[in-house]
């Protein structure tokens, strides 16, 4: 079995914003984690940013338009962090094409690893479709972008 790339406050790091440890049960992601094949980033830390921080949000836009240069990624405080998201993102294309990695799983929502949605930017926790910036990367990249509520799906890859 090949490496897979996964968020790491999915397996329990102390990585979120907020500080708060709320890892995802999930048998199949223990599983894989007790045979070695969980290779664990978070795009945020790796890209410099503490444990705890304030939120943030891609304003207005998507992982995509974050990676051209056309929108930001805020937090909370209104400052602009957006080199952290893009500097946290290369890091997790880098640990995956240092391993040869070709599968992720990642948190749902982040600005950085949400596969199928994200906050709008308002920080009124109003959803909306998107990919975060990390995301968009490694998907960009050949690398296939599961969230953690598809992991149950993927038990024979």
């Amino acid at each position: 079995m090949e490496k897979i790339l996964v968020s790491a406050c999915l397996v329990g790091e102390r990585v979120r914003y907020n500080g708060i440890v709320n890892s995802f049960e999930s048998h199949v992601l223990k599983s894989w984690n007790r045979r070695g094949w969980v290779v664990a980033i978070c795009p945020e830390v790796a890209g410099g940013l503490s444990v705890p921080r304030p939120s943030s949000e891609i304003s207005n836009g998507d992982g995509s338009q974050v990676l051209n240069g056309h929108k930001t990624v805020i937090n909370i405080n209104r400052q602009d962090v957006t080199k952290f998201f893009l500097y946290g993102a290369q890091k997790a294309l880098e640990l995956a094409s240092l391993l040869g990695i070709r599968l992720a799983i990642l948190k749902e929502g982040s600005p950085s690893c949400g596969s199928g949605y994200i906050y709008d930017g308002s920080f009124s926790g109003i959803k909306k479709p998107g990919k975060g910036v990390a995301a968009t990367l490694l998907e960009e990249n050949g690398i296939r972008i599961f969230s953690e509520r598809e992991i149950p799906e993927q038990r024979n890859i």
